[in-house]
């Protein structure tokens, strides 16, 4: 039994111990050369004297350099030769800055942090001018399961996770499950990278495998990159693509506030009439896309309909979108839109208690349940790319068991050791 245990432990050590090394996935715009300094976003920084600071309401790039005894015509002057690599008109409050002065007090370089990861670097010194800086990002495979109590946006924050995989997921699965109707006790797990820099996350990189289960039953999608231009991505585990001709919603995140249904009471006529949509309820504001492609047939203000978006997708469907506050760009009758195109924002035009989509669909002329209707797939992976799709669902899989062995080791190996040498 011990001899059975040594090898379990060795076989657990093996396999948690031969992980690829996460890759660094950042390109540095800038050369750092190997001369003893200390360098930060490409400066030699321990010749300089530093200043930190955050841009605050009403600073501009001329305002912040005017501060360090920069001339406005020279502040003028480096905006316009660095607008090819930044616009100064981008600075966004909240973010922090970096002054580097040099030995006579003049400032040499102005390091302006875009987003935690990327930097613009401004030079003041004989030639001006600017460059962009990526720091360096690690790159780490996770393992995330969740259960769904209260949302998947909260449940997904309470396992750990960032947030920004309940949008992956609602991507890879939009055409597939309706994320306003989830349930108590639907479930996902799933494979993918989290990257990270210095310490911090700052993305969600490629999700390789998920199942998800809802309303009893098991929906799994693999990553496969079947190589064309702007191609699917996910794929069922027989090579079907998880897109379809329809989205499941033409919002991104709502709740249903009002059903299909031929018998509801109106909210404000008290009328009992027929309510052939879905009224999604959602902030003012919230894009509305089209669920499917198609050509703009009206749009305009229609009664209690308010402002209104109707388009025909083939000889078979069609969908209104009412209530909208306002319409997407170059929305007009006689427009194609593309699938996950905004054509129009959430409002309460019209006969309307409050923000909220009703959404409306007709199939061949008969008005259907949105939340229940059927959409035919996108072409399933070729037959002569089956070996590859295959291969890289089985790379999925072993992402997975390879974390799930090493979970197996926390738990029968390193935890007992942990309590008992406490």
């Amino acid at each position: 039994m011990k001899k059975i245990a040594l090898l379990l432990t060795v076989f657990l050590i093996a396999a948690c111990g031969t992980k690829d090394t996460p890759e660094e996935t950042a390109s540095t715009l800038l050369s750092i050369p190997d001369d003893g300094h200390t360098y930060m976003y490409g400066i030699p920084v321990d010749m300089y004297s530093t200043e930190e600071g955050t841009v605050g309401k009403g600073d501009v790039f001329s305002t912040i350099l005017d501060r360090y005894g920069v001339p406005q015509q020279k502040s003028y002057q480096l905006a316009d030769i660095s607008k090819d690599v930044f616009n100064v008109r981008g600075l966004q409050v909240g973010r922090d800055y970096h002054a580097y002065f040099d030995s006579t007090g003049n400032l040499a370089y102005l390091v302006y942090e875009i987003t935690d990861r990327k930097s613009v670097v401004f030079s003041l010194q004989d030639t001006l001018g600017a460059s962009i800086m990526e720091k360096d990002m690690d790159v780490n495979t996770r393992y995330t399961e969740v259960e769904i109590q209260n949302s998947l946006w909260a449940d997904v924050q309470a396992a750990g996770a960032s947030p920004l995989l309940a949008l992956k997921l609602s991507d890879i699965y939009a055409w597939t499950i309706n994320f306003f109707g989830l349930q108590k006790g639907d479930s996902f797990k799933a494979v993918y990278d989290e990257y990270d820099c210095e310490g911090k996350f700052v993305d969600i990189g490629t999700v390789y495998y998920v199942a998800f289960k809802h309303a009893g039953k098991v929906y799994e999608s693999y990553y496969y990159d079947d190589g064309k231009e702007g191609g699917d991505k996910y794929w069922n585990e027989n090579g079907e693509s998880m897109r379809k001709a329809f989205l499941k919603a033409p919002l991104s995140y709502s709740r249903i506030s009002s059903g299909f249904s031929y018998a509801r009471r109106h909210p404000i006529t008290h009328q009992v009439k027929a309510h052939t949509g879905v009224d999604y309820a959602a902030p003012k504001g919230t894009p509305v896309m089209s669920i499917g492609d198609g050509v703009v047939t009206s749009v305009g203000y229609e009664g209690a309909g308010g402002n209104t978006v109707r388009i025909t997708h083939n000889s078979v469907y069609k969908t209104a979108y009412l209530h909208l506050s306002k319409y997407g760009p170059g929305i007009k009758a006689g427009v194609r839109v593309s699938q996950g195109q905004v054509i129009g924002y959430v409002g309460s035009t019209g006969s309307s208690t409050g923000p909220h989509l009703d959404f409306r669909v007709w199939k061949n002329g008969t008005p259907i349940n949105p939340v229940t209707m059927d959409s035919p797939p996108a072409d399933p992976v070729p037959a002569d790319k089956m070996p590859e799709f295959e291969a890289a669902k089985a790379q999925s899989l072993a992402k997975r068991d390879s974390i799930e062995i090493c979970r197996i080791y926390e738990q029968l190996i390193v935890d007992p050791l942990r309590t008992a040498s406490e």
